[in-house]
């Protein structure tokens, strides 16, 4: 009789602890990032931080691979829907919904990765889009970092912009991406990027543009054997959360979530840093050529392109190119 109360005891007790230390909120987070990726491991590092800062109220889950949304826009759809708390996106996605934004993808508006955070947190312009973001599609930012710098790979060597006419260069269907290849006098080519490999292997293309993770990631130093380094777009990463997600949560835990985002952020910055600044050597070591050309005529040719901006986004679009400028 006593054994049956001890075992009694114990399952009761059992299930209070588990009651106990179960999570009062149990949040999720899609993303198109694989599990190898520095955006995945940048996710674990925030999904670490809810968990303990919180003591245990918040569990985040992760869905890498899309498994939740085909891509970033569907993800930031289901954060205004309410059916997903968290994900990721670019600040130049954003043009989707308020096409000034585009500003943040013009090739070479953007210096380097500390001139896009003062564009985003320290301008005017900035700071209205973000108010937009949370006022008219419901999520706001808690966070920004570092997703790498794109830079060029070809078939030949490219010493200087003349060097890059006619090449058939793949690029995304971003606009900002075809319109480098198009005016340095390439010929934009758009394909799935599951065939760039094999269409670089077989020069049905000449060359295409990628952070240098990416280009090592996929190892189109493989098949392309010149690196160029354009810098023409830099890339960030926006830590995205429905706003539903953090009206439902406490003060504390809101606090929190800022918190350990801005902690993910950081790590996740660190590493596209670090694997740029080793990325060279490898490519090197694997038989890359590297260049660096000089890049005014690279930035000077842009003008067209940034014409264009302006002229569909008026005088929003001028204010946004001086207030970036402003804080170069």
């Amino acid at each position: 009789m006593k054994k049956m109360n001890l075992l009694k005891m114990g399952i009761l007790f059992g299930v209070m602890t588990t009651s106990a230390f179960a999570a009062k909120y149990n949040l999720k987070m899609g993303m198109t990032a694989g599990t190898s990726q520095n955006e995945y491991k940048a996710a674990e590092v925030f999904a670490k931080e809810l968990k303990e800062r919180s003591k245990g109220e918040i569990e985040l889950k992760l869905y890498p691979n899309a498994q939740l949304a085909k891509d970033d826009l569907a993800s930031i759809q289901q954060l205004e829907d309410g059916v997903l708390d968290f994900t990721f996106s670019e600040t130049g996605r954003m043009s989707t919904f308020f096409p000034e934004a585009e500003v943040y993808t013009l090739p070479y508006m953007i210096k380097d990765y500390d001139h896009i955070v003062r564009a985003l947190n320290n301008t005017d312009f900035g700071k209205n889009l973000k108010k937009k973001m949370s006022d008219k599609k419901g999520i706001t930012v808690l966070a920004q970092a570092y997703n790498g710098t794109r830079q060029t790979t070809s078939n030949r060597i490219i010493n200087k912009m003349a060097d890059m006419k006619g090449l058939k260069f793949r690029v995304p269907g971003a606009a900002a991406n075809q319109a480098f290849a198009k005016y340095v006098g390439a010929s934009p080519t758009t394909m799935a990027f599951s065939e760039v490999y094999l269409a670089l292997q077989t020069n049905a293309i000449d060359a295409q543009e990628n952070p240098l993770s990416t280009i090592k990631a996929q190892k189109f130093y493989e098949v392309q054997k010149y690196l160029t380094m354009t810098n023409h777009i830099l890339n960030d990463q926006l830590y995205l959360v429905s706003n539903m997600t953090m009206e439902e949560l406490p003060e504390n835990l809101q606090k929190v979530v800022k918190e350990a985002a801005e902690v993910a952020a950081k790590y996740h910055t660190k590493l596209f840093m670090d694997e740029e600044a080793s990325a060279k050597e490898f490519f090197k070591k694997n038989g890359v050529t590297i260049t660096e050309p000089k890049l005014d005529e690279f930035k000077t040719a842009m003008q067209p392109f940034y014409n264009e901006y302006t002229k569909k986004n008026g005088k929003i679009g001028e204010d946004a190119i001086k207030a970036i400028d402003s804080v170069r």
